[in-house]
C-alpha cells in the first residue's frame, strides 16, 4: 500500500512539472513565465518530500530533503520576487 502512495506522489510531481512546462511554453509575458517556474518549484518539491518520508521514515535523508525543500521554497520565492522586480524596472529597448 505504501508503494502505491509513493508512486502516486511521484506521478503528481511529474504531472505538476509537465503542467508548469506547458504553461511556460504557452505564456508570452516574462512575469507570467516566472509564475510557472515558481509553480513547478512548489508542486514538485512537496510530493517528492512526502514520498521520501513515506519511503524512509524519519531518516537522515528525509530530514535533509525537508531542509532542502524548505530552503528552496524560501529562496525560490525571494529569487522570483527579485527577478520580477528586475523585469519590471528594466528599460524597454527596441534592439533585437
Amino acid at each position: 500500500m505504501t508503494t502505491v502512495v509513493i508512486d502516486v506522489l511521484l506521478c503528481l510531481a511529474v504531472l505538476g512539472a509537465w503542467f508548469g512546462t506547458l504553461g511556460f511554453a504557452r505564456l508570452r509575458d516574462p512575469l507570467d513565465r516566472l509564475h510557472c517556474v515558481a509553480f513547478v518549484a512548489i508542486v514538485t518539491t512537496v510530493p517528492v518530500t512526502a514520498a521520501t518520508w513515506l519511503a524512509d521514515g524519519a531518516s537522515a535523508r528525509a530530514l535533509k530533503l525537508t531542509l532542502v525543500a524548505l530552503s528552496l521554497l524560501a529562496i525560490g520565492a525571494a529569487t522570483a520576487h527579485a527577478a520580477g522586480r528586475t523585469i519590471l524596472l528594466r528599460p524597454e529597448r527596441d534592439d533585437p
